[in-house]
């Protein structure tokens, strides 16, 4: 693990690893910065170092965006409102979320949007709308672009499912994750951000980025993540 987080040009920045089983570790480290750079150079395809001094060294217990790991917990917190009942797997969108044309209207599934096999498309700048309101009317209206069934990793299927849980429960996905999966668990460490800990993750910046950010330390990386509040 130091040795991927060291050198000029380190594999990561930082590093922790934690190897156990049930309430018993075998292995914690913790290795290399949760910031070392200062910005991205793009002209050199390089991160920009800060000054040793300035520096965050990472600790065992320095939070880490996990990114599309969210996936996961989302899927999970849709799976357990299918044991209550509350969800039908097969169900279509539309019986849950009407305003939702492009959904309703093609008659997307809620095991399509877990499966990705809705026909959506991988993506949809939201980060570009001015509001809010602007983002739930692009969601509403986004139709298919793909024949149903056909596999097409979209984070626009966990967005509307997201969506979902949410009209379904009355309550936002992070507290259906908090109390109905991380709570349970003990995962104390695991939430929703902002987290002004956690290690930094990238430079982003127009044009390599799809926002003007700058260095992201504490808020999530995804742009469409960020403009709805993640």
């Amino acid at each position: 693990m130091h040795a991927l987080t060291s050198g000029q040009r380190p594999w990561a920045a930082g590093a922790v690893v934690a190897v156990g089983r049930g309430p018993v570790l075998a292995v914690e480290e913790a290795a290399g910065w949760a910031v070392r750079y200062a910005a991205y150079d793009p002209r050199t395809d390089r991160g920009v170092e800060l000054p040793q001094e300035e520096r965050v060294p990472t600790s065992v217990g320095t939070p880490f965006d996990l990114a599309s790991l969210t996936k996961l917990f989302t899927s999970v917190a849709a799976v357990q409102q299918i044991e209550r009942g509350t969800l039908g797997i097969d169900a279509e969108v539309g019986a849950y979320l009407p305003d939702f044309r492009g959904a309703a209207e093609h008659r997307v599934t809620v095991r399509q949007l877990l499966t990705h096999t809705s026909g959506l498309r991988p993506e949809l700048p939201l980060y570009d709308c001015a509001d809010d309101a602007q983002r739930l009317a692009l969601l509403r209206a986004e139709r298919p672009v793909g024949v149903p069934g056909t596999y097409c990793y979209s984070d626009l299927n966990m967005l509307l499912l997201q969506q979902v849980l949410e009209r379904i429960t009355g309550r936002g996905l992070d507290a259906l994750v908090r109390d109905g999966i991380t709570r349970p668990l003990g995962m104390t460490a695991t939430g929703f951000g902002p987290c002004p800990g956690a290690a930094a993750t990238e430079d982003q910046r127009r044009p390599w980025g799809k926002a003007d950010r700058g260095m992201l330390r504490g808020v999530v990386h995804d742009e469409n993540a960020w403009a709805r509040g993640g």
